[in-house]
């Protein structure tokens, strides 16, 4: 959709009239780099904010970089104001906005922030909020399109129109988003710590059933080992090289295309499960001949490399067939796959193992020889194993399904405080300083 479309439309949705940024500004202009670039950051002076530093609903300073007093000087054309709108033009947080509070001090920008300060006709709240609009974003996007890949420019940003109501009407009607989003906001911060605690238990179950078993205050023995230093009477440590064989995928694997055969990467492995997004394909006809790059019911890839190292995932009925990208391939001959699958998820594994074997270099890595070292508690009997595997899939289900509904939730919210402001900053819902009163009650 492009600027003049975004604009059209909201025209036909606003009752007041529009205009354009650039005819209510002081000033719309983007920081630069400082002198030496990244070498000038101190770890103590004047703020300056980058992208990362500027989010919908804050600025966020845990990671901000600092400058001289006399780099600041130098970059006096940047230096922060209170109620200074900043808006990201480049990158991929492009569009992201937020304000100057009061109280914040002295600042300044980098090349990738830009600068708005209003004349007194326009509110600065008022035009985070008409920014952070779906409609909004539409423009700032539609901008970015025909701008330079640099990001957008000044020209680009000073045709973005929004809604014009009268300057003390702009003002009720942030007060009441400040009101209504701090709320939907805290809502969706308590929904989400839900989420992180139902993910430490989801992650305490596992632990507890893959090390201690089923039975309530089970009679455990010593190991001698750090990895466990506790098993159930009966168990044993077994290293997964003695109980599976492990095999690596296709490390230079045929050009992709848009069909054909399903190839599994480390970015479709996501904690146990194999996800469809960004699903790669590669022809049949151009895998090597030499190799058994096809996956089976219950092997178990294990991501090798980045970010994602050492995470895991059994692969179901419906990838059978498929190939895995450059990772490795268990396939468990001497237990049960899917206990060993919850074993890889477990923590004595991951963090207690796996991570300490890929932190001997910059980027993080593992090979098929570190992980058949890596160290299992394994109950005697096959049937053993299978009623553990029963046991999570069950309680695992169970959280899972709590996740989904709370996920809903948040997206509920989410949405609600989307149509909220698209609502009030055009005069869909009009507001009275009664609704305001009754919103901060």
């Amino acid at each position: 959709m492009s600027v003049a479309q975004t604009s059209a439309e909201l025209a036909s949705q606003a009752v007041w009239p529009m205009d354009r940024i650039k005819d209510h500004v002081e000033k719309i202009g983007s920081g630069v780099t400082p002198s030496g670039g990244a070498a000038s950051y101190l770890d103590a002076g004047i703020p300056l904010l980058q992208s990362q530093n500027v989010h919908f609903d804050d600025l966020r300073l845990d990671d901000v970089a600092y400058i001289a007093e006399e780099t600041h000087g130098e970059m006096s054309g940047t230096k922060l104001h209170p109620h200074d709108v900043l808006l990201n033009i480049t990158g991929a947080s492009i569009g992201r906005c937020s304000f100057v509070p009061d109280g914040f001090g002295e600042g300044n920008v980098n090349q990738h922030v830009c600068i708005i300060r209003l004349t007194a006709k326009l509110d600065y709240k008022f035009l985070t909020y008409c920014l952070s609009a779906p409609w909004g974003q539409d423009q700032i996007l539609s901008s970015f399109t025909g701008a330079s890949r640099q990001g957008l420019g000044q020209r680009d940003l000073g045709e973005i129109q929004v809604p014009l109501p009268m300057l003390i009407e702009q003002q009720r009607i942030a007060a009441y988003l400040d009101a209504s989003c701090a709320a939907i906001d805290a809502a969706v911060t308590a929904k989400r710590r839900q989420l992180e605690t139902l993910d430490a238990l989801r992650k305490s179950t596992i632990q507890c059933a893959v090390t201690e078993g089923l039975v309530k205050s089970p009679n455990l023995v010593e190991t001698g080992s750090q990895v466990v230093s506790k098993i159930p009477t009966g168990w044993k440590l077994q290293r997964l090289k003695g109980i599976a064989d492990i095999r690596y995928g296709l490390g230079q694997p045929p050009a992709e295309q848009k069909d054909g055969v399903p190839m599994i990467r480390a970015t479709n492995v996501d904690a146990g499960k194999i996800i469809d997004q960004d699903l790669l394909f590669v022809d049949r006809d151009e895998l090597p001949l030499d190799r058994n790059p096809y996956l089976k019911k219950d092997e178990i890839i294990v991501v090798r490399s980045g970010a994602y190292t050492g995470d895991s995932a059994i692969i179901p009925t419906k990838y059978v067939g498929a190939v895995a990208g450059y990772d490795m391939v268990v396939t468990v001959t001497r237990a049960e796959a899917r206990f060993i699958a919850y074993g890889l998820l477990s923590g004595y594994v991951l963090e207690g193992q796996m991570l300490l074997l890929t932190l001997r270099a910059a980027q993080p890595h593992l090979n098929a020889e570190e992980l058949g070292s890596i160290i299992f508690a394994l109950p005697p009997s096959r049937a053993e194993q299978q009623a553990i595997v029963m046991f999570l899939d069950t309680k695992l289900a169970e959280i899972s399904s709590i996740e989904s509904i709370i996920g809903h939730q948040i997206a509920t919210l989410t949405a609600y405080r989307k149509s909220l402001i698209h609502e009030c900053v055009t005069g869909q819902r009009r507001l009275t300083d009664e609704d305001l009163r009754q919103m901060r009650q």
